[in-house]
């Protein structure tokens, strides 16, 4: 892709919104905080979007990038908020959620996954593209994700 195609850019990255939005939604709990993500991605891309040597990878190349701004924001966050802060409201609501909570608890590298084949809609493989590792060790991590997220929800009904 040339650095002054802005058209083809704005195209590409409008045919892969709503996964980005999705990926952004399932890291960071929010519409507020997963667009304003987005955002912020999208801008990075653009400015780097020079330094992508292969257009074919371009959604996978996208979809990192939202990642690597959603961890970002969790860091951000993290050094923000201590526990003691968050208000006793908040935490009746995630309470509500309990496969949103589940999910947020499993490791990282199982949580990418599993937000990225479930809730954004990629193939296994784009998934592994996305997140730079053999398919296999995707589908390896796909399996203990999903049995940690059913043993954490039969946790919860019992």
């Amino acid at each position: 892709m040339r650095a002054t195609d802005t058209g083809e850019f704005a195209a590409r990255v409008e045919g892969i919104r709503d996964k980005l939005y999705k990926t952004a939604y399932m890291y960071l709990g929010g519409e507020a905080a997963a667009l304003d993500a987005l955002d912020e991605a999208v801008y990075r891309a653009l400015r780097a979007c020079r330094k992508l040597r292969q257009p074919e990878f371009f959604d996978t190349w996208m979809t990192r990038i939202v990642i690597n701004e959603c961890l970002r924001e969790l860091k951000r966050r993290k050094r923000e908020l201590s526990l003691d802060e968050i208000p006793e409201e908040a935490a009746e609501r995630f309470d509500a959620l309990p496969l949103r909570e589940a999910v947020r608890s499993l490791p990282g590298q199982l949580r990418d996954v599993v937000v990225l084949r479930y809730f954004a809609g990629y193939t296994l493989r784009e998934t592994a593209e996305i997140l730079d590792i053999p398919p296999g060790t995707a589908a390896t991590r796909q399996r203990r994700a999903l049995e940690l997220l059913r043993l954490t929800l039969e946790d919860k009904e019992a």
